[in-house]
């Protein structure tokens, strides 16, 4: 019981961290409705969302499991991971919606669009539990959309929680490489196997550190 709990936590912190900036496209998808209008484009672009997202992570659980796409899958959330802490993209790019329909079609596309890291990550930690997996994805969701300010001001008030998700991603990058045994045995041979989730989280951390001391932007969620 407290292994499933302890992986539930895990997987909330990860898709907080991961879908912080979602609130941002949320907010600016919106801005130039009324505000009636502006609390059901939420709304319905919540439920959207959140239905979008636990589909495709279903499917990834599955996908997940066919020979070298594990380990290939492991080496993109390194480098979402990295990218977590090092990233300084903007949202210039988000456009304001002046309609109802096109405030929610914009929120579920951008969703799916900045989901893809959450999405891999998630399937990865769960390990084919579909029950932590729905209760993961469906109550983080509306943390992250309700209480958007809220996550957003933690996030930037102790950066240490977007380190402790990066780590997290990449101990799960590591987990992921070791699972794909076709990849392992030829790559890792005699190295012990719990060393490699061990040296991803070092790498990630490490990367988000020397962009900080060389003076780069302070990590952001991606």
């Amino acid at each position: 019981m407290w292994e499933w709990f302890l992986l539930f936590l895990q997987i909330m912190l990860i898709n907080i961290v991961l879908s912080g900036d979602n609130a941002v496209v949320i907010a600016l998808a919106s801005k130039n409705l009324p505000l009636h209008q502006r609390k059901k484009a939420i709304w319905w672009g919540a439920v959207g969302a959140i239905g979008l997202r636990l589909i495709l992570t279903i499917i990834a659980v599955y996908v997940l499991s066919v020979p070298y796409i594990q380990a290939a899958g492991s080496l993109l959330l390194i480098w979402i991971a990295v990218k977590l802490l090092i990233d300084d993209d903007g949202h210039s790019n988000v456009k304001e919606a002046s309609t109802l329909g096109k405030a929610v079609w914009t929120i579920i596309i951008a969703d799916f669009v900045m989901s893809l890291d959450n999405v891999l990550a998630i399937a990865a930690k769960a390990e084919n539990d579909l029950t932590v997996i729905i209760l993961g994805i469906g109550l983080s969701v509306p943390i992250i959309i309700w209480g958007s300010t809220l996550v957003m001001n933690l996030l930037t008030r102790f950066p240490v929680l977007v380190y402790i998700g990066a780590g997290i991603l990449g101990y799960t990058a590591g987990e992921m490489f070791v699972k794909d045994e076709t990849v392992s045995h030829i790559v890792l041979q005699s190295v012990p196997h719990w060393v490699v989730p061990i040296v991803c989280t070092v790498v990630v951390i490490g990367a988000g550190l020397l962009k900080k001391l060389a003076g780069g932007p302070k990590p952001k969620h991606s």
